[in-house]
């Protein structure tokens, strides 16, 4: 069973998104970073610290269960061994949960995947989020 509602994780994969939306700077030297510059992928980005606040505000059994959502959307592991995923991603929680998923290359992708392979609708649970 998965321990986090379709909705948070939907949280997630939706910012997850944005942020990989983002491209390098193109200011030049010297230049002023203005609001016009969302799409630029900046230090101290605030859909990057508030998504990490997010994921850091989960209680423990969440922050689990999208490590394992993760590793099952990548192949990992089956849909069927979500709880031995759960065990292992407890055992290795060495590195806070919002650094490890945001250093995941296509976790927005992964998460979907994951929720899709356990019969999780995406587009319901995104639906509340858009």
């Amino acid at each position: 069973m998965l321990d986090i509602a379709p909705e948070k994780v939907a949280h997630v994969i939706v910012r997850a998104r944005e942020i990989d939306a983002k491209v390098g700077t193109w200011d030049q030297e010297g230049d002023e970073a203005s609001s016009d510059t969302i799409l630029e992928a900046r230090s101290g980005d605030a859909t990057e610290a508030e998504l990490r606040a997010f994921i850091a505000g989960l209680n423990i059994d969440e922050r689990i269960s999208q490590v394992a959502l993760a590793w099952i959307g990548r192949g990992t592991y089956e849909p069927e061994d979500l709880e031995e995923a759960k065990e292992t991603a407890l055992a290795e929680n060495v590195t806070p949960t919002e650094s490890y998923l945001l250093g995941i290359p296509l976790l927005s992708d992964y998460l979907e995947e994951g929720l899709d392979r356990l019969g999780i609708s995406v587009e319901d649970a995104e639906d509340g989020i858009l």
